[in-house]
């Protein structure tokens, strides 16, 4: 198990270095493949995918066009994820440990340093990313949700 502090330190690799020649194509859909299988059995992630009725024969495809795009370059994803996350009720810091916890384990298994470190960099940078525009998002939506009850109570 990973620790707040390992979980969100720095790590030396550049998020926007890529590897084809180092890091596989057979390599990413394993990874993706291997991943979302342990999502899918965890007791903490399962029920937030679940919830909201991914369809993983869509899913993992996009996923390994994501992660061939930052791992090997190859330009295929094209999606936006902030606006999808956002969208997510419920999130929590926890659940973002236990994901990159999961991925981390899951690039361990891979054989393949590169890929485990541009991975694992990469992967830390997002969730974080992810999880902090996940709070401004909603910390706005409260107070604007606030504001406007304070209006109408002063309204009356």
């Amino acid at each position: 198990m990973y620790s707040d502090q390992e979980l969100m330190e720095s790590r030396t690799i550049s998020p926007f270095a890529r590897s084809p020649e180092s890091i596989t194509e057979e390599e990413v859909i394993s990874l993706v493949q291997r991943f979302y299988s342990k999502v899918r059995n965890d007791e903490d992630l399962a029920p937030v995918f679940e919830s909201h009725a991914v369809d993983w024969d869509k899913h993992l495809p996009k996923m390994v066009d994501f992660w061939s795009s930052a791992l090997r370059g190859t330009g295929r994803y094209k999606g936006a994820p902030m606006p999808r996350h956002i969208a997510l009720h419920g999130l929590t810091a926890q659940l973002f440990h236990r994901w990159l916890a999961l991925f981390w384990e899951t690039t361990a298994e891979s054989g393949n340093a590169v890929l485990q470190q541009r991975a694992d960099d990469l992967a830390r940078r997002m969730a974080g990313g992810l999880w902090h525009g996940y709070q401004m998002a909603h910390a706005e939506a409260a107070d604007t949700a606030r504001a406007s009850q304070e209006h109408r109570c002063h309204a009356t």
